[in-house]
């Protein structure tokens, strides 16, 4: 019981220092993943790069904020977050209802749809990659588009990388439909797609197609339609912890302000090749 007791201070101390510097915001840590490209990962001088890891340099001189980037890899990302490590997320994280419990989000910057891939060679590359799916919005035309999909991948194996809102599809959809593979990376994902180890792979779009740019990946090709919605949430933002509103408020006014003079579009077209800015 004093054992407990003293834990219990020493945890309001702590929370009692930390709210005693709330509100100074003119140096601030974000995390990032650093693996996922081209929203973030590390070029070949170990350094981050990517459209997000532009983007945080571009909102913080916009907030007049010193910023420093903070590599965590993906599971622990907002655990890490809650812990004080870092203030900010900015990772290709969606905005879903499921992460509003536990953290909030800035509105959203970006929104990419996810798409399965396959090597060329296999079977499954037989259903053409065409069609959108708004699983907040499933008329006849997704449904049928779905049905397709799941006869397709029956009995295949899927590799999505774990906590994230491919995942939350693969089991929610597809269920037992499929035989699901969790990976730590996006990057070990691609790697046994490449080799045939698992038969397909979920992810966003903009993320295979930068692995198909390369050699490992130049041989696998997307299947099916386009996926939004529903489990994968509505759009890629800034995640905060619940109490710092003072920074939601200034990283939302930053946002406005890129989307305005178009830069917020121009970190995208860079990096993807296309504007998938919101």
């Amino acid at each position: 019981m004093i054992k407990r007791s003293f834990l219990t201070l020493v945890t309001f101390l702590l929370m009692t220092i930390s709210f005693a510097y709330a509100g100074d915001w003119s140096k601030i840590k974000i995390g990032t993943e650093g693996a996922y490209p081209p929203w973030n990962g590390m070029n070949a001088a170990g350094e981050l790069e990517g459209a997000e890891i532009d983007l945080v340099f571009d909102l913080c001189k916009r907030m007049k904020a010193e910023c420093e980037l903070v590599a965590q890899d993906w599971d622990g990302i907002i655990p890490a977050l809650q812990n004080g490590k870092y203030d900010a997320i900015m990772a290709g994280m969606s905005i879903t209802a499921e992460r509003m419990e536990v953290i909030n989000f800035s509105q959203g910057y970006a929104n990419e749809p996810a798409s399965f891939s396959v090597l060329k060679s296999s079977p499954l590359a037989s259903l053409k990659f065409s069609g959108k799916v708004n699983m907040d919005a499933l008329d006849g035309k997704s449904k049928k588009l779905l049905k397709s999909l799941k006869k397709t991948l029956k009995g295949a194996t899927v590799g999505v990388q774990g906590s994230t809102t491919h995942e939350n599809f693969v089991k929610q959809v597809l269920g037992d439909t499929v035989t699901m593979k969790s990976y730590d990376t996006q990057e070990n994902l691609e790697l046994d797609l490449s080799v045939g180890r698992i038969d397909a792979a979920l992810s966003d779009q903009g993320s295979m197609e930068k692995f198909m740019e390369s050699d490992n990946g130049k041989n696998i090709a997307f299947i099916g339609p386009g996926l939004g919605g529903g489990p994968f949430g509505g759009g890629v933002g800034v995640g905060l912890r619940k109490a710092d509103t003072d920074l939601l408020e200034m990283i939302n006014k930053a946002i406005d302000e890129a989307r305005a003079d178009g830069t917020l579009a121009e970190h995208f077209i860079k990096w993807f090749g296309k504007d998938i800015s919101m």
